[in-house]
């Protein structure tokens, strides 16, 4: 397969060089810092060793990368968001759904041996060939472990000898990442290739949080993208070790994950993810111009420290009455909610009773009559179901018969009419 050959700015991760501190940024202390590790073109490993962050995390920070979101993985609560549905080249970040393909169809066959198709082999001079494994043709090598030179070191060899074992073609495989981006609802993403070298493919923040949900709920994935470092064998090489490009894993009190990418359209990008007592955060930042590591480190940060988990309503709990058709209906609440609110709101919780226009009266006591929003700062927290609450003994109608028909025809075109204003 010939490929052309690097000029100019190469698809490797230059050495990130931390700009001075001013007085309003403070700095986390590293947990470890980690070790050199040499490229196969001889390159160091491109480790900073502080993060910079600002000193009150309690206010949204000032992101340098222009586009970027903050989830809360375990609530799906998204906490900051920058252009979020911004379609831009996400480099290596494409890797991930190289990735996905692999585990989903492999399904516990990690451990099954490949010999890498002449096509996946890089040259030195090639573009691209900075971020290699340094793969040989015909080179036996496992799944698991071209999945952690993927993932750990953003190998685009190992992109490549996946995908042709996987669809028998690089081509073909960048269809099934792309069918697959379609069912994930990842509307505006498109692939261009297993490795995001070209800059041709695009995603978007939100589109890659889908991609990142997903991927999450496999023990495997998690496990690599959650390594330091990896050993990388095979039977006709030295045994490669590599190590994982997301500092965060030593910097970061509680990193769990995951990867980084650059190239210089996409400029530097990175998802991380960190866990803290019961609560565990994913931060997209995408198109830095320098290292993005101090903007996730900033958001996670946030995300931590500025909300709070509140018991927002309780199953059962009273919300007074509602009209249907027909009639005024006590409800209560038919299911609890949790939520994140920021520590410093100063609004209360806003709460948004809507009826079914189906709802007529006397409806089953516990049957659904409508939804409560609950709200906060003009953002919706979360929606539950509202029900009808026990009747009791029916009253009997009143007044004559023509009476009675006007007041169910006045209650049944309020129903719709607040349906449809709502």
């Amino acid at each position: 397969m010939r490929r052309r050959a690097a000029r100019g700015a190469v698809a490797v991760i230059p050495l990130l060089i931390l700009l001075a501190q001013v007085s309003a940024l403070g700095t986390l202390a590293p947990q470890a810092k980690p070790p050199p590790t040499p490229a196969p073109n001889g390159r160091p490993s491109p480790f900073m060793s502080t993060l910079s962050t600002p000193k009150d995390p309690i206010p949204a920070p000032s992101v340098e990368a222009p586009a970027a979101v903050l989830v809360d993985l375990d609530a799906g609560q998204v906490l900051f968001r920058r252009a979020p549905e911004q379609a831009r080249p996400v480099a290596s970040l494409t890797k991930l759904m190289t990735a996905l393909l692999v585990l989903e169809k492999q399904r516990g066959g990690l451990d099954r041996t490949i010999r890498v198709h002449p096509d996946a082999v890089f040259g030195r001079n090639d573009y691209g060939g900075g971020s290699t494994l340094g793969l040989r043709p015909g080179e036996p090598v496992s799944i698991r472990d071209l999945l952690a030179g993927l993932l750990l070191g953003s190998a685009n060899d190992a992109a490549e000898a996946l995908a042709i074992d996987g669809s028998g073609s690089v081509s073909a495989f960048v269809r099934r990442m792309n069918a697959r981006a379609k069912a994930l609802g990842m509307s505006g993403t498109r692939f261009a290739s297993p490795h995001g070298l070209d800059d041709r493919g695009r995603s978007s923040a939100t589109d890659l949080l889908l991609l990142l949900r997903t991927a999450w709920r496999d023990a495997a994935f998690r496990d690599l993208v959650g390594r330091k470092l990896a050993v990388i064998r095979s039977g006709s090489v030295r045994p490669r070790r590599i190590q994982n490009r997301n500092v965060m894993l030593w910097l970061y009190p509680g990193a769990t994950g995951i990867k980084t990418g650059f190239t210089a359209g996409s400029g530097f990008c990175l998802i991380a993810t960190a866990r803290r007592g019961d609560r565990e955060l994913a931060a997209v930042v995408l198109g830095g111009r320098e290292e993005v590591f101090s903007d996730a480190a900033a958001l996670l940060n946030h995300g931590f420290a500025a909300y709070e988990r509140r018991t927002l309503v309780e199953e059962g709990e009273p919300l007074g009455s509602v009209r249907v058709r027909g009639g005024q209906v006590p409800v209560v609440a038919g299911a609890g909610l949790d939520a994140l609110v920021w520590v410093q709101a100063t609004g209360a919780t806003e709460r948004l009773l809507k009826t079914s226009a189906a709802a007529a009266y006397p409806p089953p006591s516990g049957s659904v009559v409508g939804t409560l929003r609950l709200t906060a700062s003009g953002g919706t927290l979360g929606r539950v179901p509202i029900v009808a609450a026990d009747l009791g003994v029916p009253e009997e109608p009143t007044g004559p018969w023509w009476g009675r028909a006007a007041r169910a025809v006045s209650g049944a075109v309020t129903a719709v009419v607040t349906a449809l204003l709502d």
